[in-house]
């Protein structure tokens, strides 16, 4: 070998060894960000825990539960990373991005299933690479760890129960009502809707029930041919299964100048100033930090081999009979009375926020100011 050689054969392993000291600098957090919504690089012997979120046309995803989870992990483990990534309600994309986050070497995936049937496969193969798997919000399919919702059958049972409060002496057997369900997909949205109809099964009658997909857009054109079949006057309450759901519904109602009873849930902004202004009756209210916080107290247990079962008090049985350690919450009903001690108590929102010049007034009489 000359000289030449063996210079040439020298700088080059050295700016090697340049490259990979660099590449294992990147500042912790970065993980959290990326405008392909893949999130950073994670690396094999890296604390990276990866967080899938199933869509972003609910607002609490991206406001409460994004930001909540990765502030919750980071306070337990300063030296970790959260990878996130959204499907943006595209059960494809989302099984992508779990394969991406497999090839980086995430440890534990927080995943809250955008088709908890279709995710089952992407599960299996997390799991067959050593990864754990939390279902969030949604019990995916497949062997996952554990798995932290709310009582999603109780949810529907507070819906159902808040619309025929609000519907009152109307509330009869002949009462016709619509029913606006959501995504077939999502799990949840099966457990809404058995809630809803163990309470209102025999006290009123379902006249029309259609799935509004989780879509304002799709409700509205579901609202509207309800009005068309069953005509406007006929219609006594509304269930819709979420508050994004009951914009689109709301429009249609007024389009028509009719105000029945219409539930919600999920505590949005616009319902809320709904409620305040009486185009929504009532909402659900999830306070996020019940949900977020042990999700990534499990995970980070899972992250470093310790028990979490202080956290997952409970389990839940699966579609294929798995039998998964799970935490359960208490979910609250949320009308125009209740605004102040509920949403507002826990500053969900800002009374800035809430309380514009449209609503000021209302918020004024609602005791929020």
């Amino acid at each position: 070998m000359t000289a030449l050689t063996r210079r040439i054969v020298v700088s080059t392993a050295l700016l090697s060894l340049a490259a990979g000291l660099t590449a294992g600098c990147g500042k912790t957090g970065d993980h959290d960000k990326g405008s392909d919504g893949s999130g950073g690089s994670g690396g094999g012997k890296s604390k990276v825990i990866g967080l899938l979120l199933p869509e972003n046309a609910t607002t609490r995803y991206e406001k409460f539960d994004r930001p909540r989870i990765t502030a919750k992990v980071k306070e337990l483990c300063p030296d970790c990373t959260v990878d996130y990534a959204n499907a943006a309600g595209q059960p494809a994309t989302q099984a992508q991005q779990i394969s991406s986050m497999i090839a980086k070497g995430v440890k534990v995936l927080i995943l809250d299933a955008a088709d908890a049937k279709a995710v089952k496969t992407s599960v299996e193969a997390a799991v067959d690479k050593g990864i754990k798997v939390v279902a969030y919000d949604r019990l995916a399919q497949g062997p996952v760890s554990a798995y932290v919702s709310y009582d999603n059958e109780k949810v529907g049972e507070l819906q159902g129960q808040a619309l025929l409060d609000a519907m009152g002496a109307k509330a009869v057997p002949s009462a016709k009502i619509v029913m606006i369900d959501g995504d077939p997909a999502d799990p949840n949205a099966a457990d809404f809707k058995k809630g809803a109809h163990k309470i209102l099964d025999g006290r009123v009658t379902v006249a029309f029930e259609q799935s509004g997909l989780w879509k304002d857009t799709v409700a509205n054109q579901k609202m509207t041919a309800a009005i068309t079949l069953l005509g406007a006057h006929s219609i006594a309450g509304v269930y819709s299964a979420n508050d994004s759901m009951a914009g689109g519904i709301a429009t249609a109602l007024k389009g028509q100048n009719i105000n029945p009873p219409l539930t919600g849930q999920d505590a949005e902004l616009a319902a809320l100033q709904r409620i305040l202004s009486g185009t929504q009756s009532s909402t659900v209210y999830k306070p996020a930090s019940p949900e977020t916080d042990p999700a990534a107290e499990i995970a980070v247990a899972l992250l470093n081999g310790k028990p979490f079962t202080d956290v997952a008090t409970t389990t839940v049985t699966s579609s294929t009979g798995q039998s998964v350690p799970a935490e359960l919450l208490p979910a609250v009903p949320v009308t125009k009375d209740t605004i102040k001690d509920t949403v507002m108590k826990d500053q969900a929102y800002t009374v800035a926020q809430l309380c514009t010049a449209q609503f000021a007034a209302l918020c004024k009489q609602a005791g929020i100011q």
